[in-house]
């Protein structure tokens, strides 16, 4: 009667624990989860899209920026991405009447990180050739999960600043020069511990930085100089960033499940010992033997 009352305690006690780590790391996940939530309350979508790295249009995920442009041309957005998130962009180009368009195009979407590498996709339509009669066409790539670190002859994900860049890749001169609207927009899938690793960024890779602190510190002998590089730097400089700012990687659900397995392999030693220490000494054994 003791060991099923031992036993049945410690099964609540370690049953309460369990749901309220589960609890937190629900809370924890779901606080970084972008998602599909739309615009965001503050910002507002940019209407206008970049022309290279250093001039692209930073816009938040979950937003929808838009942009109109000529076909030739080369649009550009960035976004921050931080460790654990699986960011997927998509993008919606709205063609001219056909009549006006006597032969198709090839649009084409690409994704660099911080270091403007670009980050291959694991899915989605990256590249797609319109029909004479299309009247829009519609990309979309999903990233590698972003990895809080990596080596440094590795091509991962890694936290920070990733640029899209929207093009046509094959026009002919006929195409050249007609008028579409472009319509970007990043969502992101928060993974989990699923995707963690031992080891995080000192600083998520933002570009500019660097050239911004240079700059700072430049001697006072070259002032003119100090100011071109600073205006230089303030536009290769993205400052945006997630909500909840960069977190380098530090949490992870994988907390959660630690704690539980302690918990669930204290309970083990508790419920082993309670069915293998028997009852005492028999009545039949006189004291002293």
């Amino acid at each position: 009667m003791r060991t099923t009352k031992l036993l049945a305690t410690a099964g609540l006690l370690g049953a309460s624990a369990l749901t309220a780590l589960l609890g937190a790391g629900t809370a924890f996940a779901g606080s970084g989860d972008l998602g599909n939530s739309g615009d965001s309350g503050d910002g507002k979508a940019p209407t206008e899209a970049g022309t290279s790295f250093r001039t692209a249009q930073e816009v938040e995920q979950g937003q929808r920026a838009t942009a109109g442009a000529s076909t030739g041309d080369y649009l550009y957005w960035s976004f921050p991405a931080d460790a654990g998130q699986r960011p997927t962009v998509k993008a919606t180009v709205k063609l001219p009447d056909s009549a006006t368009r006597p032969s198709g195009a090839t649009w084409r979407i690409d994704v660099y990180d911080g270091l403007r590498r670009r980050q291959s996709c694991m899915y989605g339509t990256q590249s797609r050739a319109t029909a004479p009669d299309a009247t829009s066409v519609d990309l979309s790539c999903t990233l590698r999960t972003v990895r809080g670190w990596s080596e440094q002859w590795a091509n991962d994900p890694l936290p920070g600043t990733y640029y899209v860049r929207l093009t046509a890749a094959t026009l002919t001169p006929s195409d050249q020069g007609l008028p579409v609207s472009a319509e970007v927009e990043v969502t992101s899938k928060e993974v989990g511990g699923s995707a963690a690793v031992d080891g995080s960024l000192a600083a998520p890779l933002v570009p500019g930085s660097t050239t911004e602190e240079a700059a700072a510190a430049g001697d006072a002998s070259d002032n003119a100089s100090d100011e071109e590089n600073g205006s230089s730097a303030s536009q290769a400089l993205a400052t945006g960033e997630p909500e909840d700012g960069w977190s380098a990687g530090w949490w992870s659900d994988r907390w959660v499940w630690t704690a539980a397995g302690g918990i669930l392999a204290a309970l083990a030693g508790i419920g082993g010992y309670a069915l293998t220490r028997g009852t005492g000494r028999p009545s039949r054994v006189p004291p002293g033997m």
